[in-house]
């Protein structure tokens, strides 16, 4: 019973954190795209607009819920659940600092890459729950766009197993040690592109976001939900965008690594900086990228979104596996 005790408190523990982050890093995206676009953004609600996005969260779960009359009522309940519950299940294995993990389990990589796929399916059932054409064609294009880019982002963590030799996320931070030039991200730096690339069409962020054009299909798989199950979807799109940003950190950036390590003077000056705010401040530099590619490109056409997936980012991967490949032959790498 202790036991059990321990491991719940841990896991209520990283799902608080989790949701704080998600309500603020929603919070920061109106913001930070305010200031892109010379507005205000959020003002009004708490000190400095802080509040905002509580105050949106309590107007969810007021809103009252409509279903499509012939909708499957049972799936239609059930797709934002499994997109919500993949979204946090990921974080069991995700390690904050060395030994700060839920599950440190060795094909650690091998579990987020499953969850995440399974997540899609929350999408799929949606659109199609729905009995809605807008809405169908939302899931088929989300369907479509997520097969490609988890291709492509499946291949580009395969030179970082390569690498560090094991599936264990702590194993592969771990094997980043030295400083900041040990550190995947310059061996492997195509590949880092590509990542960032299939990270932005995996969670459907603009200017990924075909699955809910509103231009073309109103919002797509989501255009017949309302309410709290609604912003399940969304609280899901916000926690995947956390959760690859740091997948991003641990695979290229040395996870909690302090950038200083094996530098005498910087690393004893930051001697005192707990590990953890490295890896938050890693993560905090992705989610940034992200809301700036938002706000400044357009959304890509269908078959542009999908060429650059097929076209570009699966052979660069490919490529670079066996580049990778010839080098640790060589004793290179």
């Amino acid at each position: 019973m202790q036991q059990l005790i321990y491991w719940l408190i841990h896991i209520a523990c990283i799902l608080g954190i989790v949701l704080v982050m998600v309500l603020y890093l929603i919070l920061a995206e109106r913001k930070i795209m305010g200031y892109m676009q010379a507005r205000i953004g959020p003002n009004r609600v708490g000190p400095l607009g802080l509040l905002q996005t509580v105050a949106d969260g309590i107007k969810f779960l007021h809103k009252e819920m409509i279903y499509p009359e012939r909708a499957d009522l049972f799936l239609f309940i059930l797709a934002p659940m499994i997109s919500l519950i993949c979204a946090f299940v990921v974080w069991s294995v995700v390690p904050f600092a060395d030994g700060w993990v839920l599950a440190d389990v060795d094909a650690g990589a091998l579990l987020v890459l499953a969850l995440t796929s399974l997540g899609s399916y929350g999408l799929l059932l949606g659109g199609w729950a729905s009995n809605s054409q807008y809405a169908f064609f939302g899931a088929i294009r989300s369907m479509a766009q997520v097969i490609s880019y988890e291709i492509a982002m499946g291949f580009s963590l395969v030179p970082v197993l390569m690498l560090s030799g094991s599936m264990n996320l702590s194993t592969i931070v771990v094997a980043q040690s030295g400083n900041l030039l040990t550190w995947n991200f310059l061996p492997l730096f195509p590949v880092f592109i590509v990542y960032l690339i299939a990270s932005v069409a995996e969670t459907n962020r603009a200017p990924f976001d075909i699955t809910e054009g509103e231009s073309e299909i109103v919002a797509g798989y989501q255009v017949e939900y309302s309410g709290f199950i609604f912003a399940m979807f969304f609280i899901a799109e916000y926690a995947n965008m956390i959760f690859v940003s740091t997948l991003a950190s641990l695979f290229f950036l040395g996870g909690w690594l302090s950038p200083f390590q094996g530098i005498p003077m910087l690393d004893t000056l930051f001697s005192w900086v707990p590990s953890i705010f490295w890896l938050l401040v890693k993560v905090i530099l992705f989610l940034y990228l992200f809301i700036w590619v938002r706000a400044t490109f357009p959304r890509y056409r269908y078959d542009k979104l999908m060429m650059i997936g097929w076209k570009i980012c699966i052979p660069v991967s490919l490529i670079w596996i066996f580049v990778v490949s010839l080098l640790m032959l060589g004793g290179v790498l």
